[in-house]
């Protein structure tokens, strides 16, 4: 069966584009090799387009082996009659899938399965026709030992008829339909939880339509609902949804009809309602997940993209008062040269001891750099370096520090210094993290780096796909140089993964720096496959083929090669002399399975080889501001943004405490989206509108600046 119509209609992709996309993911090529090397196949889809389909591919392949358990479930019980398998057969989305195999579902005890044992269903038939006048008499029909009453029996019919009308596809249809339109959602506070869930009150007494409910509020009334602190439901408006069901069901006005009218209010109060609520409270959370996860993803994806430093020799420091700060000296590839440890703070005050030795450390490694973690101490090491006059050029940057202590215990830090304790360990990742920081970050879970939103409250499995994507789309975009890059980057590579990023690095430190991409078919286990999909973004520093440093795909070194012989040049002259390249008539080169897209995009590299799209860090200074009792209202300072959610950005102005930039205050225009106004580690003016001491929280605004 071919998914690629129902996918092309749900994503308005041109079902030719989508089966490419299909066929290429099923043998077994990775989203970002998609998306850079067969533009031709695909339309120059992009990578969150390619991974759209395959999200859905992955969704429908899901309901199938779904419908195939429920229909071997019906016909076990010997009720799949045709029409009902072809019912199954058309069921286009899971609710109504589940909807049709309801009254088929197996079910433990309820009230009506008691009642139908009791021998009520002929009087429940009955009742719902609604032909009976007195229903008494009939009733007192079917009593028996275990139905003693006339009550009892009607109950028992009630009950049967409730469970009837929930599993009506009509009626679950038509409640969903009122929820979809009209469902609230309110909290309340839990009875004598109001200090404890102090941080809810927001929450205590609140009521909004669902539709309107934007994913931050949900997933933290949610969790306060998970903590024990509210009271949460999801409900449409109870008289007009029930009225709605008696149109269906309650025909005319005698003693049955009533029965069946008691009965449907029941059935929507007990079975019906909270089906439906549990339905909407599943996919209310999806949807909020979904948006959390887009932010977390896109905040992850611009931390690291981050500008880097570049190979530059570098002092990381983990600032720190009591116990000084871990100095370490890094070479221009991350090798920890020396460790040791100052104390220019309180209580020791050693400034003058600590000055000679950053003084020494500087001159004897030809340190270009010093990176200062944003911690503890932070802002009075920066303060404390800037007054050292330093005997050749050294810029003094400041680093998000966010997980580098999760690092530092972590498994590939041990592997990585196994006889250093873990505060050098740290001090290490906060010197790389200005070097590289995409090469640093990839070892440490993105969810410790403190750029997401409830992210340990949304679905873990699909944060982890998209996180693990995301990171995968980063590495695979800048490109990775060969012959440095750690096992734990090499992973994140088109077509590589743990096992062969381990090969690749045993067999680096066996036979010395590769010479060419082709090496890389020596590697055990490296077959043609991973090659295909890995050569193109694995970079060669200083190669004997020009082209292994740049993300030209080896499958098209002929073509720059002919490209070159056609013009009476090397492959090196095309790379090195702009006169040359604009002598290519690239329509010259169109044919089978090579379009304008591809020679487009080789033009490209030819231009720029080995260049780092990330551009390179820039230093930045915060103002005279130490702690948030510094502040005042009117106050304008420079900050850097170190975290983006929809409700506006996170601000840090060189205090322990960032200020938050409401999305109201974003710009001098509405703003739907801050992801449009603002990104990670921009560096902004903001101004200071509001400070509360008790609460610890500074409201900033950029209007005006």
């Amino acid at each position: 069966m071919s998914y690629a119509p129902s996918i092309a209609a749900a994503l308005s992709i041109s079902a030719r584009r989508v089966e490419a996309v299909l066929e290429l993911l099923d043998s077994g090529a990775t989203i970002p090799f998609i998306a850079r090397y067969r533009k031709e196949a695909t339309g120059s889809l992009d990578e969150v387009q390619i991974a759209d389909i395959q999200d859905l591919w992955k969704k429908y392949r899901e309901l199938d082996k779904r419908r195939e358990v429920i229909l071997a479930s019906i016909e076990e019980q010997g009720k799949l009659t045709p029409q009902l398998r072809a019912a199954l057969l058309a069921a286009a989305t899971l609710t109504e899938l589940e909807d049709l195999y309801l009254p088929y579902r197996p079910k433990r005890k309820t009230r009506a399965s008691v009642a139908i044992e009791r021998g009520l269903e002929p009087l429940a038939k009955r009742l719902f026709a609604q032909r009976d006048r007195d229903v008494e008499t009939l009733a007192a029909q079917y009593l028996n030992d275990e139905v003693p009453t006339v009550e009892d029996a009607l109950q028992g019919a009630r009950d049967i008829i409730a469970e009837w009308v929930n599993e009506d596809k009509r009626a679950r249809d038509r409640v969903r339909r009122h929820f979809d339109k009209g469902a609230l959602i309110a909290a309340k506070l839990v009875k004598g939880k109001e200090t404890e869930g102090a941080k809810y009150r927001d929450y205590f007494e609140w009521s909004e339509p669902l539709r309107n409910c934007p994913s931050h509020r949900l997933l933290a009334m949610r969790r306060g609902e998970e903590e024990g602190f509210l009271r949460v439901g999801i409900a449409p408006e109870e008289e007009s949804t029930v009225s709605d069901l008696d149109r269906i069901f309650v025909q005319g006005y005698g003693e049955a009809a009533e029965q069946v009218r008691l009965a449907l209010k029941d059935g929507y109060k007990r079975l019906l309602q909270p089906s439906i609520e549990t339905e909407f409270r599943n996919s209310s959370k999806e949807k909020a997940d979904l948006e959390a996860i887009r932010v977390f993803t896109e905040n992850l994806r611009q931390l690291l993209l981050s500008a880097p430093l570049g190979e530059k020799r570098v002092l990381g420091i983990d600032p720190g008062f009591r116990t000084g700060c871990k100095v370490v000296v890094l070479d221009a590839s991350g090798n920890l040269l020396r460790h040791t440890v100052i104390y220019p703070h309180e209580p020791q005050r050693q400034v003058f001891e600590s000055q000679s030795l950053i003084e020494e450390l500087v001159d004897q490694f030809q340190v270009d750099a010093v990176s200062v973690g944003n911690g503890t101490a932070g802002r009075e090491t920066m303060d404390f370096l800037r007054q050292i006059k330093f005997q050749r050029p050294v810029e003094v940057f400041q680093v998000n520090e966010a997980g580098a202590s999760i690092y530092s215990a972590s498994e590939v830090a041990r592997e990585e210094f196994p006889k250093e304790d873990l505060t050098v360990r740290g001090a290490v990742s906060i010197g790389r993290r200005l070097m590289d920081p995409l090469a640093e970050l990839v070892k440490i879970d993105p969810k410790s780096i403190g750029v997401g939103q409830y992210q340990h409250d949304v679905n873990q499995t699909q944060l982890k796909e998209s996180l693990d994507r995301t990171v995968e789309s980063c590495v695979n975009a800048v490109g990775i140089n060969l012959n440095t890059a750690s096992k734990h980057l090499l992973t994140y590579v088109s077509g590589l993964g743990p096992g062969l990023a381990q090969n690749i690095v045993a067999y680096r430190a066996e036979n010395g720096p590769f010479r060419t991409r082709t090496e890389l078919r020596k590697v055990v286990r490296l077959g043609d496959k991973a090659f295909e999909q890995c050569a193109g973004f694995l970079r060669i520093r200083s190669a004997d083929h020009p082209l292994d440093n740049t993300g030209v795909h080896p499958e098209r070194y002929a073509l720059v090669g002919q490209m070159a012989k056609d013009l009476g040049c090397t492959v090196a002259d095309l790379v090195n002399d702009r006169s040359q390249r604009q002598k290519i008539d690239i329509q010259r080169y169109v044919k089978g399975d090579v379009g304008l897209p591809t020679l487009q995009d080789i033009l490209k590299e030819l231009e720029k080889p080995g260049l780092d799209p990330r551009g390179t860090a820039q230093a930045f200074e915060f103002g005279n501001v130490r702690s948030i009792e510094d502040l005042a209202v009117g106050m304008v300072l420079p900050g850097i943004v170190i975290n983006v959610t929809n409700f506006g950005a996170f601000v840090d102005i060189g205090i322990k405490d960032s200020g938050l930039v409401h999305v109201s205050q974003l710009a001098d225009k509405f703003v739907r989206n801050p992801a449009e106004v603002v990104q990670l580690n921009q560096q902004v003016m903001v101004r200071v509108v509001e400070v509360d001491l008790q609460r610890k929280r500074v409201a900033l605004s950029m209007k005006g600046l």
